[in-house]
């Protein structure tokens, strides 16, 4: 994990983290713990990306469950709570 102090950059500027950033995310340390992380464009564009492919995965499984059945309904919120309670016992 790359980490820098917060006053490093608070001494240097954002020119503080140019090295480390090349090797990876930064986690900037404030108090003695990790307060945030910087990351390049290329990396948050990945994130993006890979958080987008996830969603429309779960969209397409639940669609799937759809067309073959696998799913139930319920007339009200209350029918719902009452299955939820019968599957933990």
């Amino acid at each position: 994990m790359n980490v820098i102090p917060a006053q490093e950059i608070k001494r240097r500027g954002i020119a503080a983290l140019d090295d480390i950033i090349a090797k990876g995310d930064v986690h900037i340390i404030r108090n003695n713990q990790p307060q945030y992380v910087v990351m390049s464009e290329v990396r948050y564009q990945e994130l993006v990306s890979e958080a987008n492919e996830a969603y429309l995965a779960r969209v397409r499984a639940s669609l799937e469950d759809v067309k073959a059945g696998r799913i139930k309904q319920f007339a009200s919120a209350d029918e719902l709570l009452k299955a939820l309670d019968a599957e933990v016992d």
